[in-house]
């Protein structure tokens, strides 16, 4: 019999990347290049994530570039079978102001991740400021 129950979250989980996402990544399946960890699920239960957020650094501008997010299955990144490219997010360039903000990119996700599977997002074009990507979720 199917769970009819909703299943929420037990504690909230805002990951981010550790640095600016910066360089470029052109390889077609994850395995090798520049990639940056976002999010990581509970080993044990799993995580749910319910968006990713791209805001342009604001020490420099940035050129256009597409960023694109991944799943993986907690095995290695370097494993192609590992890996799915789940979607992609066109980023505009920017130019720096101290009058006007700074657009942000939100991409929905609103899905669960088995325990230990990752996101991680590379850039096609590398820019000059970054990126700092947040993935707002939580923990099962």
């Amino acid at each position: 019999m199917p769970n009819s129950q909703p299943i929420f979250t037990r504690i909230a989980d805002v990951q981010w990347s550790t640095s600016n996402v910066i360089t470029s990544n052109n390889t077609n399946d994850l395995t090798s290049g520049t990639i940056y960890q976002v999010f990581s699920a509970d080993t044990t239960n799993g995580g749910y994530v319910q968006k990713i957020r791209f805001k342009p650094s604001v020490v420099s501008a940035n050129t256009a570039t597409v960023a694109r997010i991944w799943i993986n299955n907690g095995g290695s990144t370097t494993g192609s079978s590992n890996n799915i490219l789940f979607d992609e997010v066109s980023l505009a360039s920017t130019t720096l102001s101290s009058t006007s903000s700074l657009p942000v990119y939100e991409l929905p996700l609103n899905f669960a991740l088995p325990p230990s599977y990752r996101l991680f997002v590379t850039l096609g074009a590398t820019v000059i400021g970054g990126y700092q990507v947040t993935v707002i979720g939580g923990k099962y």
